[in-house]
């Protein structure tokens, strides 16, 4: 049995129901309510009125699987239903489901970033924020947290952790994230990173800043690599150093292994610019393998926060009562993956999302089964 079907049909089905037991207006299943919704996401849907008017096209389809007993819900009800569910129960079965999905690769790194919806705010809130952990090699989302209006990304780190299997995998993150208890807490889950320093950490910024400006040639390793295209010329630079006694606190940040350096040249009709960053690796390697782990981090831009934004119009998410913004943000990364994993078509996300939306068929291939009676 496909685990897209457990999943889908079965693992989303545990969801519990918000709504009150007692409630006499429970006019429609809970679960044609969430199933409608990822259906409809994939598909090309991007609100609570476009998933309604899925559901009213699709509807003589739909009733061929969901009970449907008083129609399509409207787009209200579906709003309102997503805003009482509860985001740390939806995001553990999410990440059940990409487990159960398979897949994982030895030493994969998994980059951790946030994202804001910016269209999201409400006067005297700011934007819905959420950190999402990227398996950067399988192309995929493996779990969410939505930072609150008390917390920040820092916060929200070990429980996203806690929530995932990354043993054997390595973690990387932006500089906001790189603090002695982050660096614990990675280890004490069972694997390494590769975080970003910059001058938040002032005393370590400084001390591996100096190493870099002071060190011999011959104590350090290094690699490079350059793209050409589009009228642009890319130099990334990287040199690894694994002598870590210039960190004066190095006592607490006994997990670092190896200093990192990497030096970005951009030349353009415009001119050159040069970027210089640092990083330390809880990781015994050297640069040729922490340059493919740095640009595997970034991948989280373009694979990720750029795809919600062009493919799904993320960043023109008005939802914001309640949970609905942070739930429907998850419902978007049940889509992303499952159409990052079908690879019959070679289309875009957003190509795929139309063929989805044109052809039952294809949908239920996106979906992982030849036929919604198996589901």
């Amino acid at each position: 049995m496909s685990a897209k079907r457990i999943t889908l049909m079965r693992a989303f089905r545990a969801l519990p129901d918000p709504r009150r037991k007692n409630h006499n207006t429970k006019l429609h299943a809970f679960l044609d309510i969430v199933m409608i919704a990822i259906l409809a996401v994939i598909c090309g849907a991007d609100n609570w009125e476009d998933i309604e008017q899925f559901g009213k096209d699709k509807e003589p389809w739909l009733q061929s699987f969901l009970s449907l007993e008083n129609g399509i819900p409207s787009h209200d009800t579906f709003a309102r239903v997503f805003s009482i569910i509860k985001p740390d129960t939806f995001n553990l079965l999410f990440t059940e489901w990409v487990e159960a999905m398979g897949g994982h690769v030895p030493h994969e790194v998994i980059a951790i970033d946030g994202k804001s919806v910016r269209r999201s705010y409400m006067k005297g809130n700011r934007p819905l924020h959420i950190v999402s952990a990227f398996a950067t090699e399988r192309g995929v989302v493996l779990g969410q947290k939505t930072v609150d209006a008390k917390t920040n990304e820092i916060t929200v780190l070990p429980e996203l952790l806690e929530m995932l299997d990354v043993a054997g995998c390595i973690i990387t993150t932006d500089a906001l994230s790189t603090q002695v208890w982050s660096t614990e807490k990675i280890k004490e889950n069972g694997a390494d990173f590769v975080l970003a320093v910059k001058g938040n950490q002032g005393r370590l910024f400084a001390d591996i800043k100096g190493a870099f400006a002071d060190v011999s040639p011959k104590s350090v390793e290094y690699a490079h690599t350059e793209e050409r295209g589009h009228d642009r010329v890319e130099m990334r630079e990287c040199w690894t150093l694994h002598d870590t006694s210039v960190i004066r606190d190095g006592s607490r940040w006994h997990h670092v292994k190896t200093l990192v350096c990497m030096k970005e040249t951009r030349t353009t009709q415009s001119g050159t610019s040069i970027y210089m960053r640092y990083y330390i690796s809880s990781v015994m390697k050297g640069a040729e393998a922490h340059l493919r782990t740095i640009r595997s981090h970034w991948s989280i831009e373009n694979s990720l926060h750029w795809v919600l934004d062009i493919a799904f119009r993320e960043e023109s998410s008005r939802s914001r009562a309640g949970h609905e913004g942070s739930n429907l943000a998850l419902v978007r990364k049940i889509a992303l993956n499952l159409l990052i994993q079908e690879k019959t078509s070679h289309r875009s996300v957003a190509g795929k999302r139309l063929k989805a939306g044109w052809s039952e068929r294809y949908l239920l291939k996106v979906i992982g089964i030849s036929s919604m009676f198996h589901a």
